[in-house]
């Protein structure tokens, strides 16, 4: 038929699948302008593409077919300016939750490519490594990493700040435990921050570092606590636990072990 279209050629065209378009018919969405009596084939004007491709765009906001369905009946310019606003903001909400998606997995592959690239060591090796000072704000009650912790961990940090204060601070995209005087809370690293009594300096110096799992951490901990004090002779304050993502849901630790700052060879311990 001129000017219509198959319901194959309606599926093409609209990249819906021929079962959607059939029950979009039946919960009377979209009824095909016609239906051939005798073999039931329907045919689809462009008045009825149209429509389906409003719906698509509609879906891809999240909204029901319930709720599209009642926005396309209305007859009230008001009320369909207003659904629309409401789509809108729901569009917005989910491109942000995507962007927070895009950028966990770029993060996530760029650590895979580099320890790929690195071809990384065993766990529990000991290492000396140097820091610069570090800047960070430690959490008001996380204490231990969880999936739904880690997927929106920044988050969290902003939102122990003033919403008028937040401008100046920007966090790298670390995570990490802080252990001092047996008790422990997760903290972020500050890469741009104000004066503020609620962050802590972390000195620059030579940190004792090792690698373990959550399994073995309590055991790797007890050693390179025991190796830093025999070899300075006197207790750490702290300790750090950095979260280290090495798999899809997974992560290991990098616990490190202030021992003295830079050219400071009395209280560095020996990289045995």
């Amino acid at each position: 038929m001129e000017n219509y279209y198959s319901i194959g050629e309606a599926s093409a065209k609209t990249g819906l699948t021929i079962e959607t378009l059939r029950h979009y018919d039946r919960i009377l969405l979209v009824k095909p302008a016609k239906k051939d009596p005798w073999t039931g084939y329907r045919y689809y004007s462009k008045d009825d593409i149209i429509r389906l491709n409003t719906i698509q765009a509609l879906r891809c906001m999240d909204l029901s077919l319930k709720e599209i369905k009642t926005c396309l009946e209305y007859d009230n310019l008001k009320q369909v300016s207003a659904f629309l606003k409401q789509a809108e903001a729901q569009a917005d909400k989910k491109m942000e939750k995507l962007l927070h998606a895009k950028e966990k997995i770029h993060l996530a592959r760029q650590q895979y490519e580099q320890a790929a690239e690195h071809n990384e060591g065993p766990v529990n090796a000991y290492f000396l490594q140097q820091f610069e000072k570090r800047i960070i704000m430690i959490s008001d009650t996380l204490k231990y990493p969880s999936l739904d912790v880690l997927w929106s961990y920044l988050r969290h940090f902003y939102g122990q700040i003033p919403e008028q204060d937040r401008k100046p601070y920007q966090f790298e995209d670390l995570a990490g435990i802080f252990l001092a005087k047996g008790k422990t809370r997760m903290f972020a690293v500050c890469s741009q921050y104000p004066e503020d009594a609620r962050l802590q300096e972390l000195p620059a110096g030579t940190y004792l570092c090792g690698e373990c799992t959550e399994a073995d951490r309590e055991q790797v901990l007890e050693k390179m606590l025991e190796k830093v004090e025999m070899q300075t002779g006197k207790k750490p304050e702290y300790v750090l636990q950095m979260v280290m993502i090495n798999g899809i849901l997974q992560w290991k630790y990098q616990l490190q072990i202030y021992c003295g700052e830079y050219g400071d060879k009395k209280s560095r311990p020996t990289n045995q």
